[in-house]
């Protein structure tokens, strides 16, 4: 395969496959990071990366698939699944696909796919006013009656609504909303439309008109962060029912 080949990165609309063809270059991993990322956020669920028909020019450039999967793992209801020949053929030999499944065909990924069981998830997207908060609020709390996870209502509802108020604050775009359940703890998320990164930098002083959303954010969730993806943002949180009693 020539080497001038260009990078594609291909989306199945229809299906849980994107296909990544062509010569993988250290120069194209920023663009197949936000594909893939972009790809995530809209399809919840896991997502297969195709590699079948894929050459790198460095076996180090591989590394951006692990740095997706890191990416969206504290996602609520986010996972990538790598389909290569070569890598899957033997498991852990490629140390930059390190923590990503790797399956040696289509077809075992597309298996594992259909054996996994449907992803639990809310999502709702809301405009940048002030009545989000209070309509997110009520998913969570809706999605914590459904899973069974009562006790984390409370600091969802705390948490959610400080993401919320924030891009109407300081993003003013539109925003989709997320959560879903992984085991007992609870994964929340908010989508927005600006490049502005969040930014933390501790309690904020008593006699501050603000700033102390992410201080609560904080203080209620396990972890917390801010992924850049292509035309904005995801603002994400883990709630962990054994953090609660700090409330």
């Amino acid at each position: 395969m020539p080497t001038d080949v260009r990078c594609l990165v291909e989306v199945d609309e229809s299906s849980a496959v994107v296909r990544v063809t062509g010569v993988l270059e250290p120069s194209d991993t920023a663009a197949v990071r936000d594909a893939l990322l972009a790809r995530l956020w809209a399809r919840p669920g896991p997502v297969v990366a195709d590699l079948t028909g894929l050459r790198v020019t460095e076996p180090a450039v591989r590394a951006v698939f692990a740095d997706v999967q890191r990416e969206v793992e504290d996602w609520p209801a986010a996972a990538l699944l790598v389909c290569d020949p070569v890598v899957g053929a033997a498991p852990g030999s490629d140390p930059a696909l390190a923590g990503v499944a790797v399956l040696p065909s289509l077809d075992a990924a597309l298996a594992v796919l259909a054996e996994s069981p449907m992803a639990a998830v809310l999502s709702a997207d809301l405009p940048p006013v002030l009545g989000a908060a209070r309509e997110a609020r009520e998913m969570v709390a809706d999605g914590c009656r459904r899973w069974g996870v009562p006790a984390l209502a409370e600091a969802g509802g705390i948490a959610i609504t400080e993401m919320v108020n924030n891009v109407v604050a300081h993003a003013g775009t539109p925003m989709t909303v997320r959560l879903a359940p992984v085991g007992e703890t609870l994964h929340l998320a908010v989508r927005d439309h600006s490049a502005r990164q969040p930014a933390f930098a501790g309690p904020a002083p008593v006699n501050s008109p603000g700033g102390r959303g992410l201080l609560l954010i904080d203080m209620v969730a396990r972890r917390w962060g801010s992924s850049p993806v292509p035309d904005g943002k995801v603002v994400w949180c883990v709630l962990d029912p054994e953090d609660q009693p700090r409330l």
